[in-house]
């Protein structure tokens, strides 16, 4: 059995080389028919597109994307060619939770925004949104839920429109699934209908896909005072992100919101599984993170040790100083653990 995988998925190398016989690493962007010919599987990120033009006559029977968004998967010609292909839903759900609560805290301390009591919309509630929803009722806010697709399913209980969420939110933060076109179109979800409809003018956050939000829309949004602000994790056209918008946002990441070394463990873990599930292999492996440097934080408030754990504006400062590394700053990406990892003392 070979498989084909790629050379940034981490806490790979050893499990699947106990599960196939021929293992190739390579990155995400030199996928080519030549390299993937005689392979019977491929274990992908977002940066491998896999289409016709990729598997057309390969012998490729099954994808695994070590990522919750499957858009770089044509999931039709998979269908009509007879690949299975799976995702990793919900892998890392608490890390872009960890990422949103840090920006929530700095957007309190440094840009004086009163979260208890202010109103928050999540758009979009699946494994992360309603993470996120979670982490913000914790916190004192009040919560809001958009999701068209479960409220065609389950009935609009529990759920409000998109002009509803518009009109009442301080904050509105995205955590939808990127469709092109049909009755769940969500490219450009963010354009400026949406922005012209604010009421309040809130703080976006955008952790989901970066071309929900329309960067023209959104930088003029910005500049007539529409948005208060903007958290900015994904971005259309990566790595050639808008450096306009990039300088605009008070928090500016390369698509790391997901990057927690726990969110990381757990996709592995689940394209694996998956893997052997579809072949019918039996195999034996464990993947967990390494520990923290430094386990123990000590700090005056429970905010303030979620900050030490973890300080968005980290990856914020390595951006805007160095946009043109969007990539490497991804694909090296240092260590990061969810607080679970930690003993939590406050002073």
């Amino acid at each position: 059995m070979r498989i084909i995988v790629d050379d940034k998925i981490p806490y790979i190398e050893k499990a699947v080389r106990q599960i196939a016989g021929e293992v190739v690493f390579a990155p995400g962007k030199a996928f080519t028919p030549a390299l993937i010919k005689g392979a019977d599987a491929l274990v992908v990120r977002t940066r491998t597109r896999c289409g016709r033009a990729l598997l057309a006559g390969s012998g490729v029977r099954f994808i695994a994307t070590a990522t919750i968004g499957f858009d770089h998967i044509d999931t039709a010609y998979c269908r009509e060619a007879g690949i299975a292909w799976t995702n990793a839903p919900g892998c890392n759900a608490a890390s872009v939770v960890q990422y949103v609560q840090s920006a929530l805290i700095l957007l309190q301390q440094e840009r004086g925004v009163k979260l208890k009591g202010a109103t928050m919309g999540i758009v979009g509630a699946g494994h992360v949104g309603s993470g996120v929803a979670r982490m913000a009722r914790e916190m004192g806010l009040s919560v809001l839920l958009n999701d068209t697709l479960r409220a065609d399913r389950e009935g609009n209980m529990g759920f409000v429109s998109l002009e509803e969420m518009a009109a009442r939110c301080d904050i509105v933060s995205f955590h939808v699934p990127l469709n092109n076109d049909g009755i769940y179109k969500t490219f450009h979800l963010a354009g400026h209908a949406f922005f012209q409809s604010l009421k309040r003018c809130p703080v976006l956050i955008n952790t989901s896909r970066g071309e929900v939000v329309d960067t023209a829309a959104l930088t003029a949004a910005l500049d007539k005072g529409r948005v208060s602000e903007a958290v900015i994790d994904v971005w259309e056209r990566e790595p050639d992100i808008d450096r306009s918008l990039l300088y605009k946002v008070f928090i500016g990441t390369p698509h790391i919101a997901g990057y927690s070394a726990d969110g990381k463990a757990n996709a592995t873990r689940m394209v694996l599984d998956a893997l052997c599930r579809h072949f019918h292999l039996q195999a034996s492996y464990s993947i967990v993170p390494p520990a923290p440097p430094q386990p123990v934080i000590s700090a005056a408030s429970l905010e303030a040790a979620y900050l030490k754990i973890y300080n968005p504006l980290r990856d914020d400062v390595a951006l805007k100083a160095h946009p043109e590394l969007f990539e490497q700053l991804r694909g090296a990406y240092p260590l990061r653990r969810e607080p679970q990892a930690y003993t939590i003392t406050i002073e």
